[in-house]
């Protein structure tokens, strides 16, 4: 099956209003920079969105909040976005905030096809209202559900034309999780090589769980806090 698309729209597309979309990255390390800003140029909202934090003002999904594209967000982390402060307090934008670990397993959880699962983590805090309970060798534990979105928009390094993907150094962080738990999930890559060109042992996310690869150009990476030492 053919999976490299030429033009990011091709992708954006088939994506409506309303649609949960799972997001990798961390900061603004490996987030697939491209994908977002085709979404804001696309107008598409009411999106619920499940990413570790949600970009800053002026990049990343921070975007899709400054054209009001996000109803609901799905975070571990969120201190980096005064717009995002603003709309949460004013009612306009729902949020649930889980804890790190949580978010990823929840992830990997769905991916996985696991539905639910208990965890020590957020017992006895905001985090365990409203959730089951239960009691295994003394501790308490709650229930946590798995995430599964409509999309993963994910960022990596290198990919073949079979969709296996390579994420480089610290790049990786929540994109393999992302990239399992979308029904359809798109990667956009820095390069694209030959089928075979990848070495299998160094494969972090297979094919079998990517439908459509997007090669991106001129990437900015940019740096959330810039700190230097004087010299």
């Amino acid at each position: 099956m053919e999976k490299i698309v030429p033009a990011i729209e091709e992708l954006i597309q088939q994506i409506s209003d309303g649609s949960t979309l799972v997001v990798g990255g961390f900061g603004l390390c490996g987030i697939p920079e491209k994908l977002i800003r085709g979404l804001r140029e696309s107008g598409v909202k009411d999106l619920t969105v499940v990413s570790n934090n949600c970009g800053v003002d002026d990049w990343g999904l921070g975007l899709l909040l400054e054209n009001r594209q996000i109803k609901k967000m799905i975070s571990s982390y969120v201190g980096e976005n005064k717009l995002f402060e603003q709309q949460f307090l004013s009612g306009e934008l729902e949020v649930e905030l889980v804890p790190q670990g949580t978010l990823a397993e929840r992830l990997r959880a769905g991916g996985a096809g696991i539905p639910a699962f208990f965890t020590a983590t957020g017992v006895g805090t905001d985090i365990a209202k409203g959730k089951e309970e239960k009691v295994f060798d003394g501790r308490t534990y709650i229930l946590e559900k798995g995430i599964i979105g409509d999309f993963a928009l994910v960022k990596a390094w290198k990919a073949d034309l079979g969709g296996n993907l390579v994420y480089r150094k610290t790049a990786r962080n929540f994109n393999p999780l992302a990239a399992k738990a979308g029904k359809v999930t798109f990667a956009e890559v820095e390069e694209l090589v030959g089928q075979g060109e990848l070495d299998p042992d160094y494969i972090h996310t297979p094919g079998i769980y990517v439908q459509k690869v997007f090669l991106g150009e001129n990437y900015e990476k940019r740096i959330e806090r810039l700190t230097v030492a004087k010299v």
